[in-house]
């Protein structure tokens, strides 16, 4: 049985950064271990250019009928001025609404070989491995009205609106309580109950979800704000943190650059359970961005983009020990010194290119067959 994979390279680094997961799955494919089918689409500028859309309808199908989505990046200055509703971001958002994909999952984890390299001391993230756990389709992001009114006189009204429900926060819960039973049993939840009612209503429920079906997982509160501190303070405290969208977007990036750089942190956005299949929707992407900065040079870090992959083979095709795998190589390439750009830090070693970072990591893969 061949995986279907439907690969969307985007814009900037993205086809630079994918093209090293395509190596790594084209290996899993000929080794024998699991195999895979590939096919590509566009998204964000790129697909602007083509179809003056942020993705296709045809590319929308496509990724509705595949196993798992990758996604490398989207965006940049060329598309500042494209209609709103058509900027690169909206094809990401029209993935994440369609597919239905309720439950972003960012790992912050610290490779012993990396540890100098993040902002902070050693101590703080040597052996850091955290997972944030962020709503994603409903809060502030979709919620309606929003609109920039006119009120004439020179004057304007802009307008955002935050809103949750019940369902929402039960079934986001649910993911981040299920994830620490597998981990420390530990689950931070964050929100703004103290100027919101949307974070009253996040705060009930996650206490009424945690007593009536978790009791066996450590739960504890923290307001957003104080959490973003507590992150740069002592971040080796926390095992799993849930919180809503806006929240959850800030609190991790801060959380990525604890590890030293966007470029080694993966994500993994997840639907609902299919009833009758067993499987559920799945988008796999690096929390880095485009970088247009870097585009076309060959120096892009491509593990955020690799493990990305590593956590589609862990979430949806049930197959944790390639996973490891992914996961292993990766800690061994940084232990031998390899550093691209993003990552090098005070070290005296030669930077490598993204190619050559990803025939490292495939060459690790390659001697553990």
């Amino acid at each position: 049985m061949a995986y279907k994979l439907f690969v969307l390279p985007g814009d900037g680094i993205g086809p630079e950064v994918m093209a090293e997961v395509e190596k790594i799955a084209s290996f899993f494919t000929q080794e024998g271990s699991a195999a895979f089918e590939i096919e590509k689409g566009l998204v964000g500028g790129s697909a602007y250019d083509a179809h003056g859309v942020a993705i296709s309808d045809a590319d929308m199908a496509r990724a509705d009928a595949a196993d798992a989505v990758l996604l490398a990046a989207v965006g940049g200055p060329k598309w500042d001025a494209v209609p709103y509703e058509v900027r690169p971001e909206a094809g990401l958002l029209r993935l994440r609404k369609d597919l239905k994909l309720f439950a972003n999952l960012r790992p912050a984890v610290c490779y012993p070989a990396l540890a100098d390299a993040s902002s902070l001391k050693r101590e703080l993230v040597d052996g850091l491995d955290l997972m944030i756990v962020r709503e994603l389709t409903g809060g502030v992001y979709f919620g309606e009205p929003k609109q920039i009114i006119d009120l004439g006189n020179g004057q304007q009204r802009a307008i955002d609106t935050q809103v949750y429900e019940t369902y929402e926060i039960e079934r986001i819960g649910r993911i981040a309580f299920e994830l620490a039973r597998k981990r420390r049993k530990k689950v931070t939840s964050s929100e703004k109950r103290n100027v919101m009612r949307t974070g009253v209503l996040w705060h009930q429920i996650i206490n009424r979800l945690h007593d009536q079906e978790f009791p066996d997982v450590t739960l504890e509160h923290q307001l957003a704000d104080a959490l973003g501190m507590q992150l740069v303070r002592a971040p080796k405290q926390f095992d799993v943190i849930v919180t809503d969208n806006l929240f959850g977007d800030m609190l991790s990036d801060v959380a990525a650059m604890l590890t030293g750089s966007l470029g080694m942190l993966p994500s993994a956005s997840l639907g609902e359970v299919d009833s009758q299949t067993g499987k559920r929707k799945a988008l796999y992407e690096p929390v880095h961005g485009s970088a247009p900065d870097i585009a076309g040079k060959g120096i892009a870090n491509p593990i955020a983009m690799i493990a990305s992959f590593g956590m589609a083979l862990r979430y949806s095709f049930d197959l944790g020990a390639l996973a490891d795998r992914i996961d292993n190589a990766i800690a061994a390439t940084l232990a031998k010194g390899l550093r691209t750009a993003d990552i090098k830090g005070s070290s005296t070693e030669p930077t490598v290119s993204t190619t050559q970072m990803g025939d490292a990591i495939l060459k690790e893969l390659q001697g553990a067959a």
